[in-house]
């Protein structure tokens, strides 16, 4: 390996790093604590923008979602920019989505990664992204359940890239993006199942 390409692997990984730090940052958290709020002891106890919605208002719900969806945004389209392969692209997002759900800032336990899991996405396939918010608004204006309709979008979007992108390794990353957010519902599928589930009021 020469020294370009040991510099060109070294801001890669760099890279990777930066996009997984900017993923940890707990924006609904942050936000709540400007509030006087931990929002990790309301309602259910997550950081993401669905439980700062219910705790702290529509403003400063989208103000988390929209937070939270640059996180992911961001570090791919920086990617794309540089013109990184697409092994990197992939890595990058996948680094983005886990420095939210297992973020370093808070003992590797963040949020369900909705919000950032959108930016990723829209960052590699905005088509696949406003079929899957189709799906999204559909189940949520039938059944009013955030947590069903977020499942459900997230079940749908491997198959739109596969449909959309036939990229094997965007396939993939949306594999396991999707697969690791509809895991950090394991709860709301309880409740779900159960009847408990809490209903969305606009």
């Amino acid at each position: 390996m020469n020294q370009v390409t040991e510099f060109y692997v070294a801001s890669e990984i760099a890279l990777l790093a930066c996009a997984y730090l900017l993923g940890s940052v707990p924006t609904g958290l942050l936000l709540a604590k400007a509030f006087g709020v931990n929002i990790r002891e309301t309602g259910s106890g997550n950081i993401g923008a669905t439980n700062v919605y219910r705790t702290l208002g529509r403003k400063v719900g989208v103000i988390t979602l929209v937070g939270d969806c640059l996180k992911g945004l961001i570090p791919v389209l920086v990617a794309k920019q540089l013109g990184l392969a697409d092994a990197w692209i992939a890595a990058t997002g996948l680094a983005a989505f886990l420095g939210h759900v297992y973020t370093v800032f808070l003992g590797f336990k963040g949020g369900k990664g909705v919000a950032t899991a959108l930016g990723v996405f829209l960052g590699v396939s905005p088509l696949a992204v406003l079929l899957a918010l189709a799906v999204f608004a559909l189940v949520l204006g039938k059944w009013r359940y955030v947590s069903l309709a977020s499942i459900t979008a997230a079940a749908a979007f491997p198959p739109l890239v596969l449909l959309l992108e036939r990229n094997p390794l965007l396939i993939a990353m949306a594999l396991v993006i999707s697969g690791l957010v509809i895991f950090k519902h394991k709860e709301n599928i309880r409740r779900l199942r159960d009847g408990t589930e809490t209903k969305f009021k606009a």
